[in-house]
C-alpha cells in the first residue's frame, strides 16, 4: 500500500493562503497605481506653473493637446493611456476666464470616458469665485460651476485661498483649500528690510480677520482703514416697488414695515498708528486696484515712508499695471496662481512668490493616501 505523502502543517496552511494574499498584493498594486499630471492649458505662460510642479515631483508632463479650433471650439485630446491612473490637471486662470473654464470641462470629460479612476482638478484660482453670493435677482455662478464640474467628471479639488471659504460646501467632492499666506510672511521677513518696524493693514473691516492673523504670526500691530468707498457690498434694489403700487390700494395697518434708516458712510479714518511704519496691505485677491491706490494715498498722508500689497491673486485686470506704477505703493506681491507675466513687464513694481512647492507636496500626499492636515498646521478656522 503506498504512502501519503504527508505535507508540513505550515506548507498546508500557506497553500489555502495563497490567493488570499495574491488578492491582498493585486489590490495593493492597484492602491498604488500610477499618476500623471495633465495641464488644461496649451500657452506658454499657463503651463509654467504645470512645468514646476512636475520638476518638483520628479514626474513629466502628461502629452496633451488644447487647442481652439477656427469656429472658437475648444478641443482636448489625450495622447497616453490614462486607465485607472489618478490624473491631476492642472489650471491656471488667464484673462479668457470662460475659455479656461471649457478647457478643463472638457480635458476631464475626456479623461472620464478614458477611464481614469480619479480625476483631480489643481485650480489655484477658482474662477467666479467673487460671484458666490445672491445679488438682486441674479444666480450664485460658482455653484454653477460646482456642479459643472462634478458632472464632468471630477472627484477632487485642490485649490487656494478661496474668496469665500463657504464656497466648499458647494461641491459634492473633497476641497482642499490651501493657504499662501506662509509663502508670503516668509516674504515679509526676507525681503523686506526693517520688517518689524512695519504695521499690518486692512484696506476695509472686511479684510480685518486676514490682516489680524498676518499681524499675529509677525507679532506687528494692526491697523484698518475704516469709511473709505470701496466697499464691495453695493446697496441693492430691496424689491420695495416690486409688485408695483397700485393706486387707491389700502393696506392693513399691521402689515406696514418699519422703514430702515439709510446708510452714511462716517469719515475715513485709520485705526491704528501709521506714522513712521511700513505699512502692509494685505488681501487675497487684487483686481481692480482702486481701492489699493486709494488706501495707499491714505496711509501716505498719515505718514507711513513705505507701502506694500500682499495678494495671493493677482488678477490685476484694465488698468491695473499703469495704476499701480503711478501710485504711492512701493511693491505689489503676489503669487503665480494666476499668470501675470505681461503686468509684471508693464510694471516693475509687481514682485511673484512661488507656490509650486505646496502644490506639488499636495498632489504627491493625495496620490499616496497621506493626511493633509501637515499643509494646515497652525491654520485656525479664522485664517
Amino acid at each position: 500500500m503506498p504512502r501519503k505523502l504527508l505535507l508540513p502543517y505550515k506548507s498546508v496552511f500557506s497553500r489555502f493562503r495563497a490567493p488570499r494574499r495574491l488578492h491582498e498584493s493585486l489590490a495593493m498594486n492597484a492602491a498604488r497605481s500610477g499618476y500623471r499630471v495633465f495641464s488644461a492649458n496649451s500657452t506658454a505662460a499657463c503651463t509654467e506653473l504645470a512645468k514646476r510642479i512636475t520638476e518638483r515631483l520628479g514626474a513629466e508632463l502628461g502629452k496633451s493637446v488644447v487647442y481652439q479650433e477656427t469656429n472658437g471650439e475648444t478641443r482636448v485630446e489625450i495622447k497616453e493611456s490614462v486607465r485607472g491612473q489618478d490624473i491631476f490637471i492642472i489650471q491656471t486662470i488667464p484673462r479668457d476666464v470662460n475659455t479656461a473654464v471649457m478647457e478643463l470641462l472638457i480635458m476631464a470629460y475626456a479623461l472620464k470616458t478614458s477611464c481614469a479612476r480619479n480625476i483631480i482638478g489643481v485650480i489655484p484660482y477658482f474662477p467666479y469665485s467673487k460671484q458666490s453670493k445672491m445679488r438682486k435677482r441674479g444666480s450664485i455662478v460658482c455653484k454653477l460651476l460646482a456642479s459643472m464640474l462634478a458632472k464632468a467628471g471630477l472627484t477632487h479639488i485642490i485649490t487656494m485661498d478661496l474668496h469665500q471659504k463657504e464656497i466648499q460646501g458647494f461641491f459634492s467632492f473633497p476641497v482642499d483649500n490651501l493657504r499662501a499666506s506662509p509663502f508670503l510672511l516668509q516674504y515679509i521677513q526676507e525681503e523686506i528690510p526693517d520688517y518689524r518696524n512695519a504695521v499690518i493693514v486692512a484696506k476695509s473691516p472686511d479684510a480685518a480677520k486676514r490682516a489680524q492673523s498676518y499681524a499675529e504670526r509677525l507679532r506687528l500691530g494692526l491697523a484698518v482703514i475704516h469709511g473709505e468707498a470701496q466697499c464691495t457690498e453695493q446697496d441693492m434694489d430691496d424689491g420695495r416697488h416690486s409688485p408695483p403700487m397700485v393706486k387707491n390700494a389700502t393696506v392693513h395697518p399691521g402689515l406696514e414695515l418699519p422703514l430702515m434708516m439709510a446708510k452714511e458712510k462716517p469719515p475715513i479714518t485709520v485705526v491704528g498708528d501709521v506714522g513712521g511704519r511700513i505699512a502692509i496691505i494685505v488681501d487675497d485677491i487684487i483686481d481692480d486696484v482702486e481701492s489699493f491706490v486709494a488706501a495707499a494715498e491714505i496711509l501716505k498722508e498719515r505718514g507711513a515712508y513705505k507701502i506694500f500689497v500682499m495678494a495671493t491673486h493677482g488678477l490685476l485686470s484694465a488698468d491695473a499695471p499703469r495704476l499701480i506704477e503711478e501710485s504711492s505703493i512701493d511693491e505689489v506681491v503676489v503669487t503665480n496662481t494666476v499668470p501675470h507675466e505681461v503686468q509684471k513687464l508693464q510694471c516693475p513694481k509687481i514682485k511673484t512668490v512661488d507656490i509650486s512647492l505646496i502644490l506639488s507636496e499636495a498632489i504627491r500626499r493625495i496620490h499616496n493616501g497621506e493626511s493633509m492636515a501637515y499643509l494646515f498646521r497652525n491654520i485656525t478656522v479664522d485664517d
